[in-house]
């Protein structure tokens, strides 16, 4: 079995007076896909938001290929391997396709100069290019953002979050608006990212989910209830 690439220790998180995560434990191995499930209020954003650094945790630890990542800020997370895509697709409508991912490489790479050419950035405009091909979107790189269909936006969206080659990389809801051709394209693409990095994912599609994953988390009222295979997760009766 390979080792954990990202393990969380009994992970709470508290609103005030609402418990959102009570000790939640569970060890993600690498060049897995794992999804996590529940029902609404279980606490999967809470706790995809800890994961990815967006928040920090009420107790517990977190820890990311052995390093602890206790007081990391959350844009350093993305420079340790860790990138994330969101619920609600967060592009520039107004700039083309390959625009909104080369502005994410230059990002990555520098510091904003604004002095600098940036059109003289080749290494930017070619990392950003090679994500594009790895999505399906290079036929689109001239196309502002906003005239792609939702599903080629979504891939667009992991296309930005490709630039760092994140060895691991949580997709929230990656499927959310999408019919069944859309939803078919996504799991391709996932797939196929799977093949090269670790997957974290957050869904409401069972079937998608059941087969897709090689694990399933199961939260509810903000615990861990169940951990294991989908096969296990479907024959688990509390889960059902």
């Amino acid at each position: 079995m390979s080792a954990p690439i990202m393990s969380v220790t009994n992970i709470g998180k508290q609103f005030g007076g609402l418990v959102a995560l009570k000790d939640v434990t569970a060890d993600f191995r690498e060049g897995q896909i794992t999804a996590i499930i529940g029902p609404n209020g279980a606490g999967k954003s809470t706790f995809f938001n800890i994961l990815s650094g967006a928040l920090k945790p009420s107790s517990g630890t977190l820890r990311f290929r052995g390093a602890d990542m206790a007081g990391v800020p959350q844009h350093d997370y993305v420079h340790r391997g860790i990138a994330r895509s969101y619920q609600i697709t967060n592009i520039f409508p107004n700039l083309s396709v390959l625009e909104n991912v080369r502005v994410a490489a230059q990002a990555f790479r520098s510091r904003m100069n604004i002095w600098a050419d940036r059109s003289a950035d080749r290494d930017s405009l070619d990392r950003a290019s090679t994500m594009l091909a790895s999505v399906g979107l290079s036929a689109r790189a001239a196309t502002p953002a906003k005239f792609l269909a939702h599903g080629q936006q979504r891939a667009l969206e992991i296309a930005i979050a490709l630039v760092a080659d994140p060895a691991l990389l949580l997709l929230d809801e990656p499927t959310a608006g999408m019919g069944p051709e859309e939803t078919r394209e996504m799991v391709a693409l996932i797939e196929k990212l799977a093949a090269q990095r670790t997957i974290l994912l957050v869904e409401h599609k069972m079937k998608m989910i059941l087969g897709l994953s090689d694990r399933v988390l199961v939260l509810h009222h903000g615990q861990l209830l169940a951990d294991g295979t989908p096969t296990e997760i479907q024959a688990n009766s509390e889960v059902r």
